[in-house]
């Protein structure tokens, strides 16, 4: 049983449709695949569609953009109600400020010689909810100013690099909390990846744990051997769930194909365990896996 957590459609910054990322899935001999686009649920309409007519195993979620202790986190929440209110109003903010820096880092980019303006931006996010750095990637791959989205962030549009803007961030605690009173689970996503130093460690994530977070992504393409075995260790002495997932992106990350990292069996039937509790202590309507 072939298990990948961690997707993104064009519904936010993947470059497939939902449909088309099905597709992929089974292509790739994928079993199982969660939907978390970036702050937003728009995607899962289509996919759960495109599940059943190909024969999926689809759990929809989300990617949430966090913040704990002055670091940004990714939470991955998966299957919680979406019409619940706080977590509606936390999701709002997050978009507003995605959306609300992009003309800030076209001003930007201008200021630095490169001719870009919202209509670039508008075309290459045609379709998302989520519109954000990526789609000003693609805007400057599509003017041919760099060859691709890593270029664009070495470059341009990652931290502290001249075209970078921050961005509001929920509060970590605070959306773990919505999602368990939604009726979701939650899990730390690449928690050691790109410049995270070592942060969440062990004592934070035992303090989230205490307020509903059920597990900690372990493989996933930014975590070298040393630190998947270092997190294992971690999820082990907490009794946390190991997820592994590719972040696949379509076109728009490479090396993250997806099934390059996969959750185990054992692990993915905690989590939906964990999900269904959930479920029934919020007394809310939840959504169900879609199953073949």
């Amino acid at each position: 049983m072939r298990i990948d957590l961690h997707t993104h459609s064009r519904a936010s910054d993947g470059t497939q449709t939902p449909t088309e990322l099905v597709g992929a899935a089974v292509a790739a001999g994928l079993d199982v695949l969660a939907l978390t686009d970036h702050d937003t649920t728009d995607g899962w309409a289509e996919a759960a569609e495109a599940a059943e007519r190909q024969g999926l195993e689809l759990v929809r979620g989300m990617e949430l953009s966090t913040r704990h202790q002055d670091h940004g986190v990714h939470l991955l929440a998966y299957l919680p109600d979406p019409t619940y209110p706080p977590l509606v109003e936390e999701l709002d903010r997050v978009l507003a400020g995605r959306r609300g820096r992009v003309p800030t880092m076209i001003a930007r980019l201008r200021e630095l010689g490169i001719g870009i303006d919202e209509e670039d931006v508008r075309r290459a996010a045609a379709g998302t909810a989520a519109t954000g750095r990526p789609h000003v990637a693609d805007a400057l791959v599509a003017r041919g100013v760099v060859a691709d989205r890593t270029e664009a962030f070495d470059r341009f549009l990652g931290w502290g690099r001249p075209a970078h803007v921050d961005r509001y961030a929920a509060p970590l605690v605070d959306v773990i909390r919505h999602v368990a009173a939604a009726g979701g689970v939650t899990v730390v996503a690449h928690p050691w990846g790109r410049s995270s130093r070592r942060r969440p460690d062990e004592q934070d994530l035992a303090q989230l744990q205490e307020i509903g977070l059920a597990g900690i992504e372990v493989d996933h393409q930014d975590h070298d051997e040393p630190t998947r075995a270092e997190l294992r260790a971690i999820a082990r002495n907490l009794g946390l769930v190991v997820t592994g997932s590719s972040d696949h992106h379509g076109a728009g990350k490479l090396d993250h194909d997806l099934g390059v990292n996969t959750t185990a069996p054992e692990e993915y039937h905690r989590l939906l365990d964990l999900a269904a509790a959930a479920s029934a202590a919020s007394g809310r309507r939840t959504p169900e896996v879609v199953r073949p």
